[in-house]
């Protein structure tokens, strides 16, 4: 630990630019991978403004258990097959993953297609299963 903040002291201009790298690469992916929903808030959604669900987990995955439903497109083909949600541009699309990690660039891919609101489902299904809200298998 003391070499740690000897070689901050002594190297203050690279470790600034280091910092500052890290804080614009966070802000920047925070800012292009859209903005995110509770599992509450996705409830509310799908109850009142007719919010779809899709998940982009693998079929083995959305078999073991996803929201009721829930349009499934895996992620390795949602770009191949983007356009099977045009009926729902006018919707909210909520993006569910495992983790709540890949649902960034699914998101990336429908805003690039023209859907206006796209939500991640934050902590992805495993969020979702740990509240206890209900899943179809």
């Amino acid at each position: 630990m003391a070499q740690f903040i000897e070689f901050i002291g002594n190297h203050w201009i690279l470790s600034t630019l280091w910092v500052g790298l890290v804080a614009a690469l966070a802000l920047h992916r925070n800012k292009t991978s859209g903005e995110s929903v509770s599992a509450q808030q996705a409830v509310m959604l799908i109850n009142r403004s007719n919010a779809i669900v899709l998940d982009i987990r693998d079929k083995k995955d959305f078999d073991s258990g996803h929201v009721v439903d829930a349009v499934h497109i895996p992620m390795t083909k949602l770009s191949a097959r983007v356009t099977e949600l045009d009926k729902h541009k006018a919707d909210p699309v909520i993006v569910a993953c495992r983790l709540g990690s890949q649902s960034i660039d699914a998101v990336k891919v429908l805003k690039s297609a023209g859907f206006t609101q796209v939500l991640r489902l934050s902590g992805g299904m495993t969020e979702w299963r740990a509240q206890g809200l209900p899943l179809v298998q």
